[in-house]
Order: C-alpha cells, then structure tokens, then sequence
C-alpha cells in the first residue's frame, strides 16, 4: 500500500543521505581514507595514514643519514644573525606568489571567530548540507513518492487533495561571503582610534609571522563583516608586511601590519599584554632556532587574555621535506638550512606540547597530522606530517 511504500522510499532516502554524508571531509584533519591502494591517485591527498613500521624505521634512517655532516659553525652563525635578510630576499624574489591563500584555516581552526559567528557559520553549514543531500535525490524517487501521494489522496479524499510535496530548498539561504572586505559592509570610516590599533575592538586575533597574507586575507575577508573585530599581523622581513599593506583588501580599520621579531623579548607590541583572543602561530615557530623557541611562546602567552587560545600548526618529525635534506644541510637535530638560507625545524607532539606546557598554557588540541600527499602527473607519493595543536590560558 501507499504507506508502505512511502517508507520504503524514506528509506532509500536515508541511505543516500548518509552515503553523501560520508563524503564530507571532517575535522579534524579531514576524512578520506585510503582503503584500496590501488586507487591512490585518484586524489591528491589522504588523511589519516597509518606508518607501518618499516617506513617509520626508513624515516629515521633517512634522517640519521642527512644530519651526519653538520653546517660549519660559523655559516650558523651567518644564518641567525641574518635571518630577516634571508626571509626578504624570498619575499622580494617570490612576492605573494608562492603559498596558497590558507582557506582551510576555518575548518581546523573555528575559534579564530567569534562564537556567535561560529553558530551562525555552523547554522549555515547545516542549511547547505541539508540542501546538497537533497539535491542528490534523483526526481524519479520524488516523482514516484508524489505520484504515490496522489493516489492516495484523490482515494480518500477526492480530486481536491493537495500532492505529497518533495523537499524545496532555497539557494539564497547559504549566505556566501563577499569578495571584497572594504566594501560598504566594513564601512567608509576607519574611526579615531584612542590609545592603539585595535583598542575599541572587544575580540582581537594576532598573526604571527603573517608573510604576503596567505592568512591574513581569508581572515580578513571574514572579520570585516564583524563588528568589533580586529586583526593584528606581524613578520620580522619587512618585504612581508609591506606586501600585506599594499593588497587592495588591506584595511588599516580591520587590520593593523607591523614588523618585529618575536626573539626580541625586549621590543613592545602595539598593544598591551592580556587582550588577544586568538594568536595564530602557523608554519612559523619551525623557522625559529631551538634554543629561542621557548622564549617566545612565553612572550606570546603572555599577550593572550585568560581563556584566550594559542594555535598551532607546523612540521612535523620525519615529514618528507626533513627526509628529502642532503649532506651538510643539517645545523642541529631535526634543524635544518634551505638553500636559500631560510631554516625550518621537524617537531614531536610531546616538544609541542612541552613548550606550550611551560609557558601555562593547557592543552585543547595536539595531534599528529600524517597524510599521503601524491602528484598524480608524475605518479609519487609523499608522506607529509605536520603537527596541528590548540592550547588555553587558564581562566
């Protein structure tokens, strides 16, 4: 009968619903898992892989290997003292060229907004995905579940009924964000700032080491349609941060550029300490030597606000950028210098979480991100590993 039926195609439905559902990458880190090897570059990338002992064993002979012949102590030396010149003269050479805007960024790290715009962004989320599952719904299930509808009520209630209606989904409900973040949405007026950048603002964000902005902007492009929203960004190559300030959607109301070096515990901040909601630290403490590392993850705690986050993500140990370093690259354990005279170190989970430990800071977030990267033109494969943490003041 119709009823039966009905539920059949509910079924059916539901089915295809989670079979859609199950194909939306996850957080964190993502969800698409490698189940047939032999599918491996059908995609670019994977989640979530498994090292099997052996490549574990052949990573660290790798490494053992690449760190036996040291940099000479004074070229270390050259490469501390003149790290800002290294790091322009890639600025200058490759501009905002050479990374890709980070617009992952809000999917591992939602906390870089506020939370009333988090649930308004999970809300809408919810809307779209809705919208997407019944899409998938081919119109001959729909016809069939109307036809049926029909017949049942012109048997018992006559040629007046109403059909079963199918799901509607309205398009415009998926709000998309603007393109352009000085738009009249952020308004004309920057406003009188009283004591610094930033100080009528009541939830504040710090990037650090921002480069050309390959964050900045996705932020930016965000936080402008917030009200009371700031964004601080700042690098130690002065190319960097000039490349922020001369993008067509930098916008000194939303956003405040400035150099400085976070080494340098002496030199202030623009701002005064405890008032950072958020400080973003990606791909940047590797570029850091070991042994000043921890200096600045306590200056940095410092800058937060209690319950402010600290987020994290960079190199992870044996990852295949470390396995691929020659000879006489290598300036301490897990450190290493590029050949163009920029330096990156591989991290543990447990370094990370030392450090952040240290300086007070509790633990919402550490894992270890391993994926298999592959280039499908040229059919290699690579393991990346990157870890990806979250770390608190205490209230």
């Amino acid at each position: 009968n119709f009823i039966t039926r009905l539920s059949a195609l509910c079924l059916r439905q539901s089915k295809m619903q989670q079979r859609h559902q199950s194909c939306r990458p996850a957080v964190p880190l993502g969800s698409r898992i490698l189940t047939d090897p032999s599918k491996v570059f059908e995609h670019n990338m994977w989640d979530h892989m498994q090292w099997s002992e052996e490549e574990e064993e052949n990573a660290k002979e790798k490494v053992a290997e690449n760190s036996l012949v040291k940099v000479q102590w004074e070229d270390q030396d050259k490469y501390e003292r003149e790290a800002s010149k290294y790091w322009n003269e890639f600025y200058k050479t490759h501009k905002n060229n050479f990374f890709k805007d980070r617009n992952w960024l809000f999917l591992e790290f939602p906390e870089i907004l506020p939370e009333k715009r988090r649930e308004e962004l999970r809300t809408e989320e919810r809307s779209s995905e809705h919208a997407k599952i019944n899409s998938t719904i081919s119109f001959s299930h729909k016809n069939e579940m109307i036809e049926e509808g029909e017949k049942y009520w012109k048997k018992n209630y006559g040629g007046c009924s109403t059909s079963v209606q199918g799901y509607v989904y309205n398009k415009n409900q998926a709000k998309s964000l603007p393109d352009d973040p000085q738009g009249k949405n952020c308004g004309e007026q920057l406003g009188r700032l009283e004591s610094f950048p930033g100080s009528d603002a009541t939830y504040r964000v710090l990037e650090v080491g921002c480069g050309a902005g390959n964050s900045v902007f996705p932020i930016l492009k965000v936080l402008c349609n917030i009200p009371g929203t700031f964004l601080y960004c700042c690098d130690f190559a002065s190319g960097a941060v000039e490349l922020v300030k001369s993008h067509s959607s930098y916008n000194s109301a939303w956003c405040s550029a400035f150099v400085h070096d976070v080494c340098d515990d002496a030199l202030p901040y623009p701002f005064p300490d405890e008032i950072l909601d958020v400080i973003l630290l990606v791909f940047v403490l590797s570029t850091i030597h070991p042994d000043r590392m921890q200096g600045v993850v306590y200056r940095l705690a410092k800058l937060l606000k209690p319950g402010g986050l600290l987020l994290f993500r960079d190199y992870g140990r044996y990852d295949t950028a470390q396995l691929r370093f020659k000879k006489g690259h290598c300036l301490s354990e897990n450190f290493y210098v590029r050949g163009d005279g920029t330096r990156v170190y591989f991290f543990t989970k447990d370094e990370v979480w030392n450090m952040f430990n240290l300086a007070g800071l509790t633990e919402v977030q550490n894992l270890v991100d391993r994926r298999l990267q592959v280039n499908r033109k040229k059919k290699v494969k690579m393991q990346r590993v990157w870890i990806q943490s979250k770390f608190q003041k205490p209230l």
